[in-house]
């Protein structure tokens, strides 16, 4: 980049830094962000900064969120005896979506994968277990992904919680094995959370 001025250079720098995006992808949005009014730009940078101030996560499902509880949690009319277990938040917007699941989330931030270094103590499991101590919760839904690293978190949760008495349910097939329920269509999702069967 020797032919770049710097503060180009380090956009770019930082572009590439985000996910699926590569050395290409990020020139292209550099030159964009420099081609587009200054309003536009600054728009931007002052969304990046006050999502980074003002949300932070629940701190009793660990979704995001600018109150806390939020506000799925401090829903009068949610389901305390149904507690979805996700990995991330997008996965959370996945189920609202279908606007038929009443209860309550957890969100463990990651799932299983011993290839990038996250073992159990990365994923918010102490919080999980502490949440059903008080015998609130009478199910479990694993809505983990149908994937590798997916499987693998749930079939460790559906261990962790055995000892603990909990109804423990997957979600059905239908999702596709190594889809990321972030890309499932409603309809999917939904036939997934009405036909999910014991762990």
């Amino acid at each position: 980049m020797d032919h770049i001025a710097e503060p180009v250079a380090r956009l770019i720098d930082e572009l590439n830094k985000l996910p699926g995006i590569g050395p290409k992808s990020a020139q292209r949005l550099a030159f964009y962000l420099l081609r587009t009014p200054r309003e536009q730009a600054q728009a931007l940078a002052e969304a990046i900064v006050e999502v980074k101030e003002r949300i932070r996560l629940c701190s009793t499902c660990f979704h995001l969120t600018e109150r806390d509880p939020c506000a799925i949690c401090a829903n009068p009319q949610r389901d305390r005896s149904l507690l979805c277990v996700v990995e991330e938040p997008l996965d959370v917007l996945a189920i609202e979506r279908t606007r038929e699941y009443r209860g309550l989330y957890h969100v463990l931030h990651g799932a299983l994968s011993p290839i990038e270094g996250i073992g159990p103590e990365q994923l918010r499991l102490r919080e999980l277990l502490a949440r059903l101590r008080d015998g609130q919760v009478a199910e479990v839904i694993l809505a983990t992904n149908a994937n590798l690293e997916g499987e693998a978190t749930a079939t460790y949760v559906a261990r962790l919680l055995r000892p603990l008495g909990v109804r423990v349910t997957r979600l059905a097939r239908g999702l596709p094995v190594g889809g990321d329920l972030e890309y499932a269509d409603d309809l999917t999702l939904s036939r997934a959370l009405e036909g999910r069967r014991e762990f």
